[in-house]
């Protein structure tokens, strides 16, 4: 048997025991993903305000979500492309920096069209960051258990969300309550430091661009700080440049298309419900801040469906449990778009929240898992862009369908997305258990 030191880097990552260091980039990540988490939360918050104190209609509300999306759209894409050019790390802490920094400058805006400008900015850092950080993750984990970790990181997103729920609550109707909550998104500007500083870069990362002595000291500390010396191990190590036409090559392109159409329907019914809850809320007669609680109750059901996902997956499996969830998700949007009690309301809408996060935490999971170390940013970037396209048009398409059927018709619609993308999820690879590429 060989020794550890005579292994890549990537094998022994595989085999590791989860230790302090997967703690810390895990929680490192995780911070980082809430941040993110708290910015998307806020401005549906800030857009009910808005709607209130700027006398927008629902066409200019619609489109403050919107642009940011659109940013998001060109992140993502840009973001994965550099990731495995420039490294993970190094993305992730730019990002950070830049959405973290038009954030802040957002609460000195005096109109919508420096609000348009800035949340335009504000996406481009933060459709870069989202799949940069599960990639990253995902190959620091072992090989056993790495979908319930990134599932644990997608959690974070919960932690974010309704941490923007209290902001929204709490601070967003005092009187300009939304510049303080704005000025509060600018944290991840001071993070981003911490990142770039603080976690060290992927070893696959490293290993696949031939600088495998670095993977190897940064692996030595996952297993203890071996002082054993390095002994290199042949190679043939391809560096070249990638881009999309990569994820259609060599038997990826099934995956690809089926990843992509289960980004595109989860990111069109997630981002147009819950973008919109709030202000869907007040149009049915609550108060601003009744609804801004019943918004935070709902919110919490988020993180008992995210444990119950990172359990299940390594149970189940990535596709069931994505597909599972993507169900539930379905019959939850169905029965919430007809409630009319406050029960209804807060229970189907706890059930909705339930399911989708679940859903998110197991399609964060199996995006990087599907695309070797090469163009894995790449094609979770990638696949998050298409998904942004679809989050573009659906804060858009809510306030349109409200005028024309209320409720029931746009739930209605989110429910056949989420029954499409359960399908779709059905074509991707199952790759529990087993070492990436």
């Amino acid at each position: 048997m060989s020794s550890p030191q005579q292994d890549l880097p990537s094998a022994r990552l595989d085999r590791a025991r989860f230790s302090r260091e997967h703690v810390r980039i895990l929680s490192g990540s995780g911070i980082g993903w809430a941040l993110d988490a708290m910015d998307v939360g806020l401005i549906s918050f800030i857009i009910a305000a808005l709607t209130v104190e700027w006398s927008l209609d629902g066409s200019t509300a619609g489109w403050i979500a919107s642009v940011g999306f659109i940013g998001m759209a060109i992140g993502a894409s840009l973001g994965g492309l550099l990731a495995d050019k420039l490294g993970r790390r190094q993305v992730f802490a730019i990002t950070l920096l830049i959405y973290g920094v038009a954030t802040g400058a957002s609460a000195l805006v005096g109109g919508v069209a420096a609000l348009l400008a800035l949340r335009f900015v504000v996406g481009l850092g933060l459709g870069s960051e989202l799949p940069v950080a599960s990639t990253y993750v995902s190959e620091f984990a072992p090989a056993r258990i790495r979908g319930r970790l990134v599932v644990i990181l997608e959690a974070f997103w919960a932690v974010g969300w309704t941490a923007s729920a209290v902001i929204g609550y709490f601070v967003v109707p005092l009187e300009n309550g939304w510049r303080w909550a704005f000025a509060i998104g600018a944290i991840p500007a001071v993070y981003a430091l911490v990142v770039r500083w603080g976690l060290p870069e992927s070893p696959r990362w490293l290993e696949s661009k031939g600088r495998v002595e670095e993977a190897d000291r940064i692996v030595r500390r996952f297993e203890g700080g071996s002082d054993a010396p390095f002994v290199p191990v042949s190679r043939t190590v391809t560096v070249g440049r990638t881009n999309v036409a990569d994820l259609f090559r060599g038997g990826l392109a099934r995956r690809t298309i089926a990843l992509w159409l289960v980004w595109a329907f989860v990111n069109f019914s997630y981002y147009g419900a819950f973008i919109w809850i709030p202000s869907i809320l007040v149009s049915q007669g609550f108060g601003l801040v009744r609804s801004f609680e019943y918004t935070l109750i709902i919110t919490l059901a988020q993180l008992p469906g995210y444990a119950l996902a990172a359990w299940l997956i390594e149970v189940w499996g990535r596709r069931a449990t994505l597909s599972v969830f993507l169900a539930g998700s379905a019959v939850s949007a169905m029965l919430f778009g007809t409630a009319g009690e406050v029960w209804q309301i807060l229970l189907y809408g706890c059930l909705l929240s339930f399911f989708n996060l679940g859903a998110w935490g197991a399609l964060y999971a199996v995006s990087p898992e599907a695309y070797p170390t090469a163009v894995r940013a790449t094609g979770a970037g990638a696949a998050a862009a298409v998904g942004r396209v679809a989050s573009i048009v659906a804060p858009l398409f809510t306030p349109w369908a409200l005028n024309i059927g209320g409720a029931p018709l746009v739930f209605t619609v989110f429910a056949i997305c989420f029954a499409v993308a359960a399908v779709s999820a059905w074509g991707l690879s199952e790759l529990r258990g087993r070492s990436l590429a």
